[in-house]
């Protein structure tokens, strides 16, 4: 934006924040301490926090959590008695700060008005899913890939710049963060660099050949190691609600949808470019996220051969940096246009405020139409039956085992290794999510499931041979069972099963 009408400055950047943060919860159907894939996250972190927690689920945690030090980090804060949940909250607002921050600074060099700049942020807050890849561009919860995202495209800020040494920074922190997320920026921002600048074509090759070193180091003989090994058909029969892995598998509407990106980043590209309105870099940025679609078709082969490293990298999720700069160029095309001049105020204003109101009014309604039940922002776990009967297994010895309905996460909205701290026989959602890093796991999971069967129809009997087999010592169900009762709070009861 011109420096005469478009900067922002503090007042109005806090001004703007404060929107921005409630409308990306609304659409996010508020905000969830413990939701989702937090089901990861928080037993993560509290084993890092304390060793001792978890005997059982201890290598199940690790499988996943040795690829990040996130765990490590939120482990830190908690032993030095930050709430766990005032800490995921803080950082959920941490990751909406750094994406307004990012939108703000790359509307300054794409756009010339300040009201193209709020209409950026606005469409920001319009949670999407991004078509078969598993993600969506907002989380109602916190999630390092997120926080990786919002770095990420504060990199690409720093690149139309000219700030190389900051972009590489963030990218390194991002992949501190969330490795793979950060991969796909570093690739993005690393041949963008390669087309901008011949000078630092030498440097840059030298850095990729240590890149190259580190990461064969990691999938050898680090965090990564054994991940090129093929996954066999017990072990992809684990993950066959997992489609999205498998592109060659994708329904014929999804490629379309996604590879509508390239026609019009490209399309759009070209319109600005005949408009001479162009950022400095921007070529080079648009090349380097172009070839992260090469890069995807590239991982095809060896995803249908599946390889277990191809799969898990989960490349799809390169068509979230294509959304981002399809939402730039479409809020320019809805804003500015393709003025030669100084693109008039009024049009930017009537764009901004045609996507605060989408976003209003979609946000309401998923509050008030869709979960009318939900709060806006739920800090920490809620005080019903499910928590109440939580808060018990806390105060229960750290080393007892629990069984509990496979998909309790989703019925009860936490799971019990978030909200009860305790080890479970399994919690099948989560659980198989992370079987895909590591087949033991896989198998652990597909058996413990399998055991457990209908857990609508489970008898004394069964349960008590449930306990035997993986060492359980208390049932969580809504039946009555003739069990003895250890603690019940509504229709929950709490069964002894020793």
């Amino acid at each position: 934006m011109s420096s005469s009408e478009g900067t922002l400055r503090p007042g109005i950047v806090a001004a703007v924040f404060v929107p921005f943060v409630l409308l990306a919860t609304l659409n996010s159907a508020g905000y969830r301490y413990g939701a989702s894939d937090q089901a990861f996250y928080v037993p993560a972190a509290l084993k890092s926090a304390n060793p001792s927690l978890y005997p059982r689920d201890g290598a199940l945690i690790q499988s996943q959590a040795k690829l990040t030090i996130v765990d490590e980090v939120i482990g830190q804060l908690a032993r030095a008695h930050v709430p766990l949940p005032a800490a995921f909250a803080a950082l959920q607002i941490a990751t909406l700060a750094l994406l307004a921050l990012a939108a703000i600074r790359l509307a300054r060099s794409f756009y010339r008005t300040r009201w193209a700049g709020i209409a950026l942020l606005a469409a920001l807050t319009l949670r999407h899913a991004i078509i078969q890849s598993g993600t969506n561009t907002l989380e109602g919860y916190f999630h390092p890939r997120q926080l990786a995202f919002a770095i990420g495209a504060l990199a690409i800020g720093s690149f139309i710049r000219g700030r190389y040494a900051a972009m590489w920074a963030l990218v390194v922190i991002a992949g501190a963060v969330h490795p793979t997320t950060a991969l796909w920026f570093a690739i993005w921002v690393g041949i963008a660099s390669l087309v901008a600048e011949p000078r630092l074509r030498m440097p840059l090759a030298a850095l990729v050949a240590v890149g190259a070193l580190a990461a064969g180091w990691a999938l050898t003989f680090g965090p990564f190691a054994g991940r090129f090994v093929t996954m066999d058909e017990e072990w992809l029969a684990t993950l066959t609600d997992k489609g999205y892995l498998f592109p060659l598998a994708w329904p014929l509407s999804a490629w379309l949808v996604n590879l509508a990106y390239i026609p019009l980043i490209v399309g759009l590209y070209a319109y600005r470019r005949k408009c001479g309105v162009l950022a400095p870099r921007e070529q080079a940025l648009v090349a380097g996220c172009l070839t992260l679609v090469v890069i995807f078709l590239s991982t095809l082969p060896f995803n249908a051969a599946r390889l277990a490293f191809a799969i898990q990298l989960q490349p799809a999720r390169i068509f979230w940096m294509l959304d981002l700069l399809a939402v730039i160029y479409v809020v320019w095309m809805a804003a500015e246009g393709g003025s030669r001049v100084v693109a008039t105020s009024r049009r930017a204003t009537i764009a901004a405020l045609a996507i605060i109101t989408l976003s209003t009014m979609r946000g309401v309604y998923i509050k008030t139409v869709e979960f009318p039940g939900r709060r806006i922002a739920q800090i920490g776990l809620q005080d019903n039956d499910w928590g109440r009967v939580m808060a018990w297994a806390r105060a229960s010895p750290i080393t007892s085992g629990w069984l509990a309905d496979p998909e309790h996460a989703v019925r009860y909205g936490t799971s019990l290794r978030v909200a009860g701290e305790r080890d479970v026989c399994v919690e099948a959602i989560k659980d198989r999510a992370i079987g895909m890093y590591d087949r033991g796991m896989a198998m652990r999971t597909r058996d413990r499931v399998a055991a457990v069967g209908d857990f609508h129809m489970l008898t004394p009997e069964r349960a008590r041979a449930l306990a035997q087999q993986y060492d359980l010592h208390y049932l969580v169900s809504e039946q009555e069972l003739s069990l003895p009762i250890a603690f019940r709070s509504g229709d929950l009861r709490v069964y002894a099963l020793r």
